[in-house]
C-alpha cells in the first residue's frame, strides 16, 4: 500500500534480488510514483517537467511485472484473510504486505480555512494549483515556518511575489534545528525581501464576499496580513488510519521493530507512516525524509527475501532555500550542547549537536565535507575533541 519512495524501492529491490512472485502496488493518486521534494522548489517554480519527477520511468512497472492500481484507495485490511479491499470492490490477496502510506498535511483549524485560494502542498495537483495562482506582484501569506513553508517562501520570492511567513513559535524550523540555524535563515529570507513574523498565531482567514476568495489573514495578536493566496504548512500526520482500523499498534505512526515489521508478522511499514525502533538513538522515531523511505524500503525487501536485515542507518534530511543547501545528519533529540564550526556570516558553516560529549547530529549549510564525515562519526557514537571540533580548519573526521 502506497506508491512513494519506500514502495518503489521495495519492489525494485525484490526484483533485482531475483524475486519472481507477484507484486502489486496500490496508490491513491493517478500518477506513477514521483518525488515530492521538488514540488516546493523546482517544480513549483516551473523549472522541472512532470515526467522528471517520476521515481522510475512509467514503463518500469510493466517491465518488472509489477501490477499497479493507481488512483485506487484501500478501504480495508483484512488481516485474518490476508487480503485488501479497494474502493472499486477489488480484493487483493497478500502473503506479505508493506504499508508505505506516507503522511498527509495537518489542516488549519481556523474560520475561513476553506476559502478559495487557501492551499496545502503535498501532491502534484496541489503544486499545479498553487503555480496557476502565482505570479509576480501577488501577495502570498505562508502559514508555518518549517521546511515546506520556507522552501515555498524562497520559490515565491524568486518568482517576484510579495511573501509573508507567519510562524506561531518564537523562531522558524524550531522543531528540527538550533536557534543559531533558525536565526541565520530568518536573516537570509529577510535579505531577499521575505517578511517573517514569529509568535503569530492565526485567528481567522477573511474572504471577499463577492468572489469567495481569501483576502487576508488575521492573527491572535491583532495583525492583519493581506493575501491573494495562502499556503498552509503546519506539519504532517502519519497516514495510519487503515493500520489502526486493522488493529495494528500505532503511536505517532505504525509501530515497527528494527526489521520494519509491525505487530503482525506478515505486515511491514516504511517511510513517513512508520514509527521504527531506532537502535542508533534507542527509541522509536518517525522520520519524514526520502533517504529514510529509501533505506526502509530496501530493508523490508531484504527481510522478505529471508536475509535478516536491521534498519540502523543514520538518518539525514535536506532543504534547499535560495542558493543555500541545508543538510541535517542525525537527530538532535536531547542534545545538551552545540558547537558552531565556521561563521554564519560566510554562508558556509556547520552546527554540531552533542549529548554527554557524543556527536548525535550535525546541521551543515553549504559544507558538504562536514555532513559526509558526520554520517560516519555519528554511526559509531564518536566523542570528538571539542577544541578541534570548534576549529573549521581541522577536518571533521580528524576531530576524534
Amino acid at each position: 500500500m502506497g506508491s512513494g519512495q519506500a514502495a518503489v524501492q521495495a519492489a525494485d529491490t525484490l526484483r533485482r534480488h531475483g524475486f519472481t512472485g507477484g507484486l502489486a502496488l496500490v496508490g491513491d493518486e493517478p500518477w506513477p510514483p514521483y518525488q515530492r521534494p521538488p514540488l516546493s522548489k523546482k517544480y513549483l517554480a516551473g523549472g522541472l517537467e512532470r515526467e522528471r519527477l517520476l521515481i522510475r520511468p512509467a514503463a518500469f512497472f510493466a517491465e518488472h511485472s509489477v501490477t499497479t492500481h493507481f488512483g485506487r484507495r484501500v478501504t480495508e485490511i483484512a488481516r485474518r484473510e490476508r487480503h485488501l479491499r479497494l474502493d472499486d470492490g477489488q480484493v487483493l490477496p497478500y502473503d506479505a504486505l508493506l504499508l508505505a502510506t506516507g503522511s498527509r498535511p495537518r489542516r488549519l483549524l481556523a474560520p475561513g480555512s476553506d476559502l478559495a485560494g487557501v492551499h496545502y502542498l503535498r501532491t502534484i495537483a496541489d503544486a499545479d494549483r498553487i503555480r496557476a495562482e502565482s505570479s509576480a506582484g501577488r501577495r502570498v501569506v505562508i502559514i508555518g515556518g518549517g521546511y515546506i513553508g520556507l522552501e515555498v517562501a524562497a520559490t515565491a520570492c524568486e518568482r517576484g511575489m510579495e511573501v509573508t511567513v507567519l510562524e506561531m513559535a518564537p523562531r522558524v524550523m524550531s522543531r528540527v534545528t538550533s536557534p543559531e540555524v533558525s536565526g541565520f535563515y530568518e536573516a537570509e529570507h529577510a535579505r531577499h525581501g521575505v517578511r517573517i513574523r514569529c509568535n503569530e498565531s492565526v485567528r481567522a482567514l477573511h474572504g471577499d464576499a463577492r468572489t469567495g476568495r481569501v483576502r487576508a489573514v488575521l492573527t491572535e495578536e491583532g495583525n492583519e496580513y493581506p493575501a491573494d493566496l495562502v499556503i498552509v504548512g503546519v506539519g504532517v500526520a502519519p497516514a495510519d488510519e487503515l493500520a489502526k482500523a486493522a488493529g495494528l499498534e500505532c503511536e505517532n505512526g505504525v509501530v515497527t521493530d528494527v526489521h520494519c515489521r509491525t505487530t503482525d508478522e506478515a505486515i511491514y511499514a516504511a517511510g513517513d507512516c512508520a514509527s521504527h525502533l531506532n537502535r542508533q538513538y534507542g527509541r522509536h522515531l518517525r522520520l519524514e525524509s526520502v533517504d529514510n523511505a529509501f533505506e526502509q524500503g530496501t530493508t523490508v525487501a531484504l527481510n522478505l527475501l529471508g536475509a535478516t536485515t536491521v534498519h540502523d542507518k543514520v538518518p539525514w534530511f535536506w532543504s534547499d532555500q535560495f542558493d543555500l543547501k541545508l543538510i541535517i545528519v542525525g537527530v538532535g533529540y536531547g542534545y545538551d550542547s552545540i558547537i558552531v564550526r565556521g561563521s554564519p556570516a560566510t554562508r558556509s558553516f556547520s552546527v554540531c549537536y552533542l549529548r554527554g560529549g557524543e556527536l548525535v547530529a550535525l546541521d551543515s549549510v553549504n559544507t558538504p565535507k562536514d555532513q559526509m564525515a558526520a554520517r560516519k562519526l555519528i554511526a559509531v557514537h564518536a566523542r570528538p575533541n571539542l577544541d578541534k571540533l570548534a576549529d573549521p580548519g581541522v577536518s571533521l573526521k580528524d576531530t576524534v
